[in-house]
């Protein structure tokens, strides 16, 4: 169960590789993984990407990546996303 987070990025990279389409639930699902595992800082990393991939990052994405940080404890970036969630006002 550890190491899901891992086979859930290789998955995502893979189906980018054989341009397969991603989207923000996805993103948001290898997120989610690397929350469950305690990879906040891979979590953060993936949700930036979606601004990269010029993939909207909705409530799903914010969500996803907030209680990565708040299940690590890291309420500085928690608070973070919150006030950029505001900024771009996405609907909470």
């Amino acid at each position: 169960k550890g190491k899901q987070w891992v086979q859930a990025l290789q998955l995502l990279r893979e189906m980018a590789s054989i341009c397969v389409h991603t989207s923000t639930i996805t993103y948001s699902a290898v997120v989610s993984s690397c929350e469950k595992c305690g990879q906040w800082l891979q979590a953060l990393q993936l949700f930036r990407e979606l601004a990269d991939a010029h993939i909207e990052r909705d409530t799903i994405a914010y969500n996803a990546a907030v209680s990565a940080c708040e299940k690590s404890e890291q309420w500085v970036e928690a608070l973070q996303l919150f006030r950029e969630m505001a900024d771009r006002c996405v609907e909470r």
